[in-house]
């Protein structure tokens, strides 16, 4: 888990992806990794996730893929044996986190509240994410839960884009964020590779400022 999370640091954000086509699976890690992100977070909000996952596996093994919005314990292990890395999710579902540690995959799930951390920290977790970011208090909510908890890391998404991700990745309490603006789903069914590529490189670009 501590080499995946370092992996996430070094990336800083995370793609977070709804893919309706499988077929575009591989277009789309392409244009991430040339546009100088290699991660993925294939959220399992329709059909063509755990295809999605398997495509982009088998075609760069190397790059660091999350499945999100992982609701079951039926998904986490199809997400896995399709060759997601890490498995993400909204909220805390007892029963999915237990199934996950349970079965060694790595996870990462979400909260909001003071409680919920302390529901995640009994399951023996350190990195958990924060959503929805920006409408449940933003860097400010994090800083003030961080407080009391101060082993926990957290990786906010949510409403996170060009405008607020210095706030975040500045704030020590956060290992990396997830994002969705430089992977918009019109411009993945469009078929806008080159697009979503010059969106990527731009915020690499955006990275590079905020870590100087």
């Amino acid at each position: 888990m501590e080499k995946l999370i370092e992996q996430m640091r070094e990336v800083g954000v995370v793609p977070v992806v709804k893919i309706d086509d499988a077929a575009d699976a591989v277009n789309l890690a392409t244009a991430l990794r040339n546009g100088g992100l290699n991660s993925a977070e294939i959220t399992f909000r329709t059909d063509a996730a755990e295809e999605a996952i398997r495509l982009i596996a088998e075609k760069y093994p190397d790059m660091l893929i999350a499945a999100g919005t992982v609701l079951t314990p039926t998904q986490a292990d199809k997400a896995m044996a399709a060759g997601a890395k890490v498995i993400v999710s909204p909220g805390l579902n007892p029963k999915v986190v237990k199934h996950c540690v349970d079965k060694g995959y790595p996870v990462i799930p979400g909260v909001c509240t003071p409680g919920e951390v302390e529901l995640g920290m009994s399951y023996g977790l350190k990195y958990l994410k924060f959503f929805p970011a920006e409408a449940a208090g933003g860097v400010k909510m994090i800083k003030a839960m961080a407080a009391p908890y101060t082993n926990i890391r957290f990786m906010p998404t949510g409403g996170i884009n060009t405008s607020n991700l210095a706030d975040y990745l500045n704030c020590k309490a956060v290992f990396c964020c997830g994002g969705s603006w430089m992977v918009p789903s019109d411009k993945i069914a469009d078929k806008k590779f080159d697009e979503i590529e010059k969106m990527t490189a731009e915020a690499v670009e955006l990275l590079k400022e905020i870590r100087k």
